[in-house]
Order: C-alpha cells, then structure tokens, then sequence
C-alpha cells in the first residue's frame, strides 16, 4: 500500500517525518539546536550506505567501489577518501558496519544522520575523533548516533506518531489518483488482485477509505464501492520482510472492531475478509497460485522485490517514483551525456595506433580532468548526492539490484493501465562486451581464429558504458576502475 497505491507528497511528508525525528531526538537529551535544522530536499538520495564507523554517507556501485563519499554536508575529495577508504571500496556485505538505506521512508533519516555529524562537526564544546565526538567523559560514535537516528524512525512509525499526523492532513500527505479504482477493477477482471501491507488495519482502512473516496465507482456513472470489493485478498500486519520466510500467524480481523479474532485462520479464502499477519505461502495457498503466477508490485528493492523474488520467485514490479525526475534530466541534460560519450571515444583514438611494443604514453590527465568535470555537472543536474541511478557512466548499488530482480520497473503502477494485460514484456538484448566490440560481418575461420586469440574483454566490473577502446580487442567497461 505505502508508495505503491498510497502515494505521499513529496518533500512534505518527508519534512513531517524529519521534524518528529528531530523532536524525539531532542526529547531523548540531543542539543535544542538540532531544531534549527530544516529539511531540503536537493541532499538525500534513495540507496546510499551508511557507514557507521567513519559516519560517512555513501554511494556506491553494485561491487562497492565508492561514488560520492559525504561527511555531513562536507564531500570528500579522492585524497580524503582514501585516507579512510585505501581501495576507495568498502565490503559492503558487512552488514554491522554498513546500512543501506533503500526505502522512501529513508530519506529523512538519510537527511537527520546528515545533520548530527554536521552539527557535532561545528560545536566547538566537542573534539572530532576518526569514529565520533568526544565532550569530558561523553563519547558519541557515528554508531551510537546512527542507532539513535533509526531508533527515533522506529519510534515516529511504531508510536503512530507519523500515522496520526497524516490521517489529520491527509489532503496534504496523500496523494489522490482518480484512476485507481479503474485501474483495480480492470484487474480484477481477469486476476485476483490481493493487498499485503505492513501497516495495521485502522490505517490501512483510513487510508483505502481516503484513496476511494469519490462519488461513483471504477468509471463516473457507476455505483460507489468500498475499497475491499477491489481485492479478493486483503492481508495487513504482514512484517515484510518476515512475511517472505517464516512469517507469523494468520489472523482474521474484525473489521466493525478492528481487533484481531483469536486463533489461526485455517479456512478457504473468503472474499471481503481481510486477514493479520500470514506469510507467502499462505497467500499463494489462498489464493491457489505460485511463482510465475503472481505479479507482485512494491516499492521497496529489499523488503518487497528482492525477497518475493529469491523466496518465491514471483514476477517483480518496482515503483520508482524518482523516474520523473531521472527521466527529466536524461532528456535535458542530454548534451552532457553526449559530450562524456564523445570523451570516451576521444580517450580511445589516442591509443588507436599503440600496441604492446609501443613506448609512448599517451597523457590523458587532462581528459580525465574533463571526465570527472562533466559527471560532476551532470550529478549536480540531479542533486547534491546526485541521481538515483548512476554516477556518470557507471550504474549505483541501487541502479543494479533494480536490474537484478525487478521484472518490471515504473514510476507509478498507473502506468499498467496503458497496457492490454495480455501484453509481453520483453528485455531488450543487451550486448556483452564481446559483442559490442564485433561488427555482424561475415568472417572466415583464420579471422575468427585470430580474432578470438587476441581478444581481452574487460569484465572485471560492470555499469559503465561499453566502448571499445584499442583495435576492438579490449572492452572498456569501466573507467574509473581501470584507472586505479
């Protein structure tokens, strides 16, 4: 439901969010002064990492080569990173040092965790250390101060805090979409449509109660219909990502109480029950279908996609809301794009003519000077942590796993209404470096021969844009990295 079906206001739930966290953090004993601080929207990105021993934000490709480092509001530069960063890579995969922050509802924390590390930067009454700020006998690590940052989220959600506030300016923080009864009753049509959300069931009401609230039904001139009718299952309390392994027990709520009817529920799927808890297999048995059947369509790469597709191996649909704005400065800004495209080619002539006997060393210091010049610019174009997806040539952490287990990927679920359901999607090919580097000509076997025998493709890491850089025989794939 939430970001999917519900969409909110952005930046002014995400401000909501900041100012409770800041409250509650000041609550809890941190300085008045943090109340100074005002949200903007231009600095947090979905999918950066943090890390919670230096108290760096970071963003990183899909193999943890570092991007953009950031130290509060203060960006680290190559001599920087690599005093803290050797490799200007992390191992991303431990998990105690390193937190992704995947989700929309990350982004104001993303933006607190900033402030705390700018704000004890400046206070003069504490002395900066490599892991945190001391002050007489006080100690606050990075660590200590993340924890008390996602505390203070679990607080806002778990406390209602932030549901109470929405549902009293939902107008505000709701966006409303006249197209979404339309659009479920065209899908129940020809599937059953089921809703799983985290959220408990008062809100999840309160909420459908609101996204439904016109005066006709799917199109005008029909009769107006609860929310409910639009599902033939409803589970809410789902704990993702607990509902994709072992989940919990499967409840049946009373909906005139909104209190949960003791007992597992062991029965046949009812139409306009609405059941607590339950996992993925459960609804797969209730619903009587199983993997390839099911298009399950979420907006979170971890909780929702990644993991309904590695445990159940449903298909994928992944809302990302940030689109319009990617898309926006693709089409834009797309001189920069070409002018970093025209770089690479100009970096591959100057090795044209050398081979492995050649003494001179081309200088390209300039190039990679302008290189670093135009990606710069073009990050600037999406904000200060730059876009979502990329860092000039080369694909993010986040960017990746959307290709990895997303089957589908828009910025809204609306856009299936512009689809007859019986549609194929389909991939487009993509090139291998091998591939990109060979015209579709024909070749005899002592060519093909030679060719292969010669041949090095440059696999050593992925997400940059394939040119071919000496003869067609080395396939540039990643600069930056070669680089090193």
């Amino acid at each position: 439901m939430d970001y999917t079906l519900a969409v909110y206001n952005s930046p002014e739930y995400e401000e909501l969010g900041f100012q409770l966290m800041i409250k509650h953090l000041v609550s809890v004993g941190y300085p008045q002064e943090l109340l100074l601080y005002t949200y903007d929207t231009s600095f947090p990105t979905r999918g950066l990492v943090v890390d919670t021993v230096y108290g760096n934000l970071l963003k990183v490709d899909s193999h943890g080569n570092i991007l953009v480092c950031a130290h509060g509001f203060h960006f680290l530069k190559g001599a920087e990173i690599i005093d803290q960063y050797p490799n200007k890579f992390i191992q991303r995969d431990d998990m105690e040092r390193f937190y992704i922050l995947n989700t929309l509802f990350n982004l104001a924390e993303t933006y607190l965790y900033a402030c705390l590390v700018d704000f004890f930067t400046k206070c003069s009454t504490y002395t900066s250390c490599d892991t945190g700020f001391k002050h007489g006998d006080l100690f606050m690590s990075y660590h200590n101060m993340f924890q008390d940052v996602r505390d203070a989220m679990d607080f806002v959600h778990d406390s209602g805090t932030l549901k109470k506030k929405t549902l009293e300016n939902m107008e505000k923080y709701v966006m409303k979409d006249p197209r979404l009864p339309l659009l479920l009753s065209r899908m129940n049509e020809v599937a059953k449509v089921f809703l799983a959300t985290n959220s408990d069931y008062s809100y999840t009401d309160a909420i459908m109660s609101y996204l439904f609230d016109f005066p006709h039904g799917p199109k005008p001139g029909t009769a107006h219909r609860s929310w409910r009718s639009y599902f033939d299952l409803i589970v809410v309390d789902t704990r993702k990502p607990l509902f994709f392994g072992e989940g919990t027990v499967l409840r049946q709520v009373d909906t005139v109480a909104g209190k949960l009817r003791i007992g597992t529920y062991t029965g046949p799927l009812q139409h306009g029950i609405v059941y607590s808890g339950g996992s993925s297999d459960v609804v797969c048995d209730l619903l009587g279908a199983k993997g390839k059947d099911i298009l399950y369509i979420g907006d979170h790469i971890f909780g929702d996609i990644l993991k309904s597709k590695k445990r159940q191996g449903w298909r994928t649909f992944l809302v990302v809301p940030e689109l319009a704005q990617e898309l926006q400065v693709w089409t834009e800004k797309s001189a920069l794009f070409e002018e970093l495209r025209n770089l690479d080619i100009f970096l591959a002539e100057l090795y044209k003519h050398l081979d492995s006997g050649s003494n001179e060393r081309p200088d390209i210091s300039s190039i990679r000077r302008q290189i670093k010049k135009v990606t710069h610019e073009m990050d600037m174009c999406y904000g200060k942590m730059g876009s979502l997806l990329r860092c000039g040539s080369r694909q993010t952490l986040f960017a990746s796993q959307l290709m990895r287990y997303a089957d589908l990927y828009a910025a809204s679920c609306m856009n299936l209404l512009y689809y007859p359901f019986s549609y194929l999607f389909r991939a487009p090919s993509v090139l291998m470096p091998h591939e990109s580097t060979v015209e579709h000509t024909p070749m005899d076997i002592s060519d093909m021969e030679s060719l292969l025998a010669n041949h090095i493709n440059h696999t050593a890491t992925t997400n940059g844009t394939h040119q071919s850089s000496h003869h067609g025989l080395v396939t540039r794939v990643d600069m930056e990295q070669q680089q090193k």
